[in-house]
């Protein structure tokens, strides 16, 4: 009896980290293919990327968060780079666009996005996971393309359920983050959250975090 208990437990394990292995990706932030986040990438980093000069890098670092690709884009612009110039920075990084809310405007600074994959982005919505972007944009580019564009996006999650993993997506997550989040769990709002990571970070940095969330 007891050799059949264990073997019925081994199966039960087996089955669920089968599950865990095939289980559509969530809410979350699209997984990085090489482009960082413009927000927490070194200053090291920044340097070797196209048309940045220590000016500014300097003061792209001040600058910092963005609060949206299109307020990095105005900076950039305003340090006399060209729209080209910049497109070519967006393909080392980026300031992730919420799938569920990004602007027109916002969505044709996606490198290879263009006016196609803006109108698909707003059809589809609301986002709420990854599989469903890979299956409804796939239709278009297909799937090596697909998740070229999900890298420079997110897919907000629910502070009071998300999962350490989908947790662990948000750029610059460390383990006192994911500690804070869930300890003040449950949040009654965003602004709860936010005011959750401004007590243990910095009002700038609860604020960035807390753009990846919402209910």
């Amino acid at each position: 009896m007891k050799i059949e208990k264990k073997v019925a437990g081994m199966m039960a394990a087996a089955v669920l980290a089968l599950s865990a292995m095939v289980a559509p990706a969530a809410a979350q932030v699209g997984k990085s293919l090489g482009v960082v986040d413009a927000n927490t990438a070194p200053e090291k980093g920044l340097l070797t990327m196209p048309h940045m000069t220590p000016a500014i890098v300097k003061g792209l670092l001040e600058k910092r968060p963005f609060a949206s690709i299109t307020d990095l884009n105005a900076y950039l612009l305003s340090q006399k780079l060209t729209q080209e110039q910049a497109n070519e920075f967006y393909g080392k990084a980026f300031v992730h666009i919420n799938l569920n809310t990004a602007t027109a405007q916002e969505i044709l600074l996606v490198p290879n996005a263009g006016k196609r994959m803006a109108h698909e982005f707003e059809e589809y919505r609301p986002w709420k996971t990854y599989a469903q972007f890979d299956k409804e944009i796939g239709k278009y580019v297909g799937p090596d393309a697909t998740a070229r564009l999900a890298q420079y996006t997110f897919i907000p999650m629910n502070p009071n359920t998300a999962a350490d993993a989908e947790l662990q997506t948000v750029p610059g997550a460390s383990a006192a983050m994911l500690g804070v989040i869930r300890s003040a769990r449950p949040y009654a709002s965003i602004a709860a959250l936010e005011q959750a990571l401004t007590k243990a970070t910095t009002a700038t940095e609860g604020k960035r975090i807390a753009r990846y969330f919402a209910m």
